[in-house]
């Protein structure tokens, strides 16, 4: 049934979309490729890279044809496909940095700026082809442009993968050594899950799971500027009044985002699958999740009430948009990206904010540790243990959690490393150096809890 928008709401959209940052940050085709597979590994490239070409070759230009038509801007187009440590799977080749390549190519072929799906499933153990491209992440990643790579090594049925996590570690060390000319920018293209999901548009831990459709499209809504204002225009309203605002602002902006959606898929004659309605920040001045929570009433992220204010947040977004569509999915809550929000670096450069905090704030939002710079010289072994740790949150409270750290080689505390974009500033934060090594070298699984026995 189609979605019918009264004249007031058509006129306050527009009004949030020219001085509240109103967007939709992606629309996300996603593509199966299960029948790429091939023995040879180059037949499988081409596969790729034609079965890509062919699904998406209109999926910018429709984008465009709609942002122009409705009057709202659609930031990024992009792709996930299946993870590809399956796809790979049956060919006898180790080098799967050649299929990477034929995702990049593909990518800029149809002109999306990013491709999810590099992607491997090790949360209970690896497979021979989960290893071969564990091996081929970091040579991928400093090879290819546009492309993203996720690893999910725990889950809440399955326990932690810990010989995976420290793995990771080391994949993530050597990540930023190949890519140090630029930044470490590659590990700002890899993440590590615990509890992924299958329909995620962002990146860059989007992939397209074996549950989903042979092509669908999924959308990524973005409206920090408007809840902001929603809190600023209610100064004396109180938490619980607050928190029904917010869902009011969340309804609206998902409404929007299914709309946009649901025409995309009819245009390209797919199916339309997810909205999901994250608060994902970016560097631009007014689209900041901790400008949100300052608004509400903290004197600045990171201080005491920060995570109740975020946990407050949070959960009247997923409310509002839960209301508005009943196509919700992907991650949907505020994401807190420290270098993609002006606000978090503020926060981080004034003292306010440190990791420990962040990882506080992970437990009462999605996703997890995200976009943060650590000094060059943090060792595997700690970056292993920052990911056991917030696996763990993920995997004790049945919620998808992830890392996505940035070791730069040469830079230390106080330092700052430019992406540019939407990637945004990363300040170089503080973490603790005291040795995690005999607990991450024991390897092994931490078993699932028992709240996994739900059958």
């Amino acid at each position: 049934m189609p979605i019918s928008f009264s004249q007031e709401e058509i006129f306050e959209t527009i009004r949030m979309v020219r001085s509240e940052n109103l967007d939709i940050r992606t629309i996300t085709m996603g593509i199966s490729l299960r029948d790429c597979a091939n023995e040879d590994i180059h037949k499988a490239a081409t596969k790729i890279y034609d079965k890509i070409t062919s699904r998406a070759k209109n999926l910018v230009c429709i984008g465009e044809e709609i942002s122009r038509e409705y009057g709202i801007p659609i930031i990024n187009k992009r792709i996930s496909v299946t993870p590809m440590a399956i796809v790979a799977e049956s060919s006898t080749s180790k080098e799967y940095s050649v299929l990477a390549k034929a995702m990049d190519k593909a990518a800029s072929e149809v002109g999306v700026n990013f491709i999810g799906g590099f992607s491997a499933l090790v949360q209970k153990g690896c497979t021979k082809g989960d290893g071969y491209l564990l091996d081929s992440i970091a040579e991928s990643l400093a090879e290819t442009e546009r492309v993203c790579s996720s690893v999910n090594i725990a889950s809440t049925r399955a326990g932690i993968n810990m010989d995976a996590v420290y793995r990771m570690g080391k994949i993530i060390k050597e990540t930023a050594e190949l890519t140090k000319e630029k930044g470490a920018i590659g590990c700002a293209k890899l993440v590590v899950f615990c509890n992924a999901v299958e329909d995620n548009p962002f990146m860059a831990g989007a992939f397209h799971g074996v549950g989903e459709p042979e092509v669908t499209i999924n959308v990524g809504v973005s409206g920090p500027g408007v809840v902001l204002n929603a809190i600023r225009n209610n100064p004396g309203a109180d938490l619980g009044s607050l928190a029904d605002i917010i869902k009011k602002t969340a309804f609206k902006i998902t409404r929007m985002g299914e709309l946009t959606g649901r025409e995309a898929a009819r245009r390209l004659g797919i199916s339309f699958g997810i909205v999901d309605l994250s608060l994902a920040p970016t560097p631009m001045v007014g689209d900041s999740v901790s400008d949100i929570l300052e608004a509400i009433g903290l004197e600045r992220t990171g201080g005491h009430g920060t995570t109740a204010a975020l946990a407050m947040l949070n959960d009247a977004v997923k409310k509002g948009g839960a209301m508005a569509s009943s196509y919700v999915g992907g991650l949907s809550g505020a994401f807190i990206p420290v270098s993609e929000d002006a606000g978090m670096i503020r926060a981080v450069e004034e003292g306010s904010l440190n990791i420990d905090k962040l990882e506080a704030m992970t437990c009462v939002c999605s996703v997890g540790l995200d976009m943060i710079a650590v000094p060059g010289e943090t060792s595997a072994e700690i970056i292993a243990a920052i990911i056991a740790d917030e696996a763990a949150i993920g995997m004790i409270n049945k919620k998808t959690t992830a890392v996505r750290i940035i070791p730069v080689p040469g830079c230390k505390v106080g330092d700052k490393v430019e992406f540019g974009g939407l990637l945004g500033t990363a300040p170089v934060m503080d973490i603790h150096m005291t040795s995690p090594n005999i607990f991450i070298k024991r390897g092994g699984r931490i078993p699932a809890p028992i709240t996994a026995l739900t059958n």
